[in-house]
């Protein structure tokens, strides 16, 4: 099997003590705790205003206790990531690539001759009969893009040891409204080596953007009043509009900051 090339090592890197993957990871998970710290401070003035849809579809939903939850929980992930990669940092511990193993297919059982019958399935031996036992409750889905549950530090320190980096950054964007269309190109193709070299998943990601856009037209069809408003695939301008930059780049001056008017030239 090919490998896909890794991805271009880190330009900013602290005198070179760091290693080279960890700190283009570090880079990414800063990048995204400082949006998420971003988005909390203006998320509450700026609901009101039309274009808040073009945000608001991503998280699903206009109501703005479930936004702000999941905005706590992607800071906190990312937190929780950053200490990881700093503790590992100051140990000098590269991180390790992680890919996707092969699955292999089943070969499929060999058609018998003309004429000689056909092999018997041998039937499982029966079980013993036991006394009824409750049935076992329904099984959790492998993501749940409904769920608002906040992990404790502990539970999240665990947790980002645990998993792969690549699943951790999924989770924070999606909790941080991060898709490619709010970002740099350059940073995108950042997010992007790091699903695909650390254990993440495009289609779970796809599966959650698609789950919250049937979501909020739901609740958009309740509010004939947004209904003049594109939502989907916003222009730059509106991005910029709304968050005041692009996910990557420095900030742009905040257009809804009352002090801009008043400040000296």
């Amino acid at each position: 099997m090919t490998r896909p090339a890794p991805p271009d090592p880190a330009q900013d890197r602290a005198g070179g003590t760091i290693p080279e993957r960890l700190a283009a990871l570090l880079h990414v998970v800063r990048v995204l705790l400082g949006h998420g710290r971003r988005l909390v401070e203006i998320v509450p003035d700026r609901a009101a205003n039309v274009e808040f849809a073009t945000l608001a579809g991503v998280w699903g939903t206009y109501m703005l206790p479930t936004i702000l939850a999941r905005l706590q929980r992607g800071i906190l992930r990312a937190m929780a990531l950053e200490r990881y990669l700093l503790a590992r940092a100051a140990k000098g511990r590269e991180i390790a690539y992680v890919y996707a193993r092969e699955r292999t297919q089943a070969k499929p059982a060999a058609e018998p001759h003309e004429g000689e019958p056909a092999a018997r399935t041998a039937k499982p031996p029966a079980k013993p009969q036991t006394e009824p036992q409750d049935a076992p409750g329904p099984k959790r889905p492998s993501f749940d893009p409904d769920d608002l549950r906040i992990p404790g530090p502990e539970e999240l320190d665990v947790e980002v040891r645990r998993r792969p980096f690549g699943r951790t950054i999924l989770a924070i964007c999606m909790d941080l409204a991060v898709i490619p269309g709010f970002c740099t190109g350059h940073f995108w193709n950042q997010i992007s080596d790091t699903l695909q070299f650390y254990g993440g998943s495009f289609t779970t990601l796809f599966k959650i953007r698609a789950h919250r856009e049937v979501s909020f037209q739901k609740e958009r069809d309740k509010k004939p009043e947004t209904w003049n408003f594109a939502w989907k695939h916003p222009p730059l301008e509106t991005v910029r509009q709304v968050i005041g930059y692009l996910i990557g780049e420095v900030p742009i001056l905040d257009p809804f900051d009352p002090l801009r008017a008043t400040a000296p030239p």
